[in-house]
């Protein structure tokens, strides 16, 4: 198996409500996502993907959510705006946009340098 790893970043706001209730102040990231793609075989140029391709495909998932607040996006209306939920709203979006002998591996999202959350389907 193959694997491409390719990293991209965008800026946005969240207020997560906590499990004892209580609601966070909102606040921002600068959040980084890094997202893996895997094939059992190389294409006929040696590739998993192109990394250009599947950059610009990632930057295309989280364009709507550069410089929003999350929780006021239609996709977490009705989930915490985490960062785990974050990488599942990547994953799930950029998962049909492969071409079929690519599959999706995972998806890392950082809000903080040492704060990870990862959604591998």
């Amino acid at each position: 198996m193959f694997t491409v790893t390719v990293q991209t970043s965008f800026t946005a706001g969240h207020q997560l409500t906590m499990p004892d209730g209580r609601v966070e102040q909102l606040h921002e990231h600068n959040w980084v996502v890094r997202s893996a793609v895997a094939a059992e075989k190389l294409d006929e140029s040696g590739l998993v993907a192109d990394f250009h391709w599947l950059e610009t495909k990632i930057k295309e998932v989280v364009s709507p959510l550069d410089g929003a607040r999350l929780e006021e996006l239609a996709c977490f209306e009705d989930v915490n705006a985490s960062a785990e939920n974050v990488a599942k709203y990547i994953y799930d979006k950029l998962e049909p946009l492969l071409p079929g002998r690519v599959k999706m591996q995972y998806v890392e999202v950082s809000e903080a340098p040492d704060c990870w959350a990862k959604y591998s389907g």
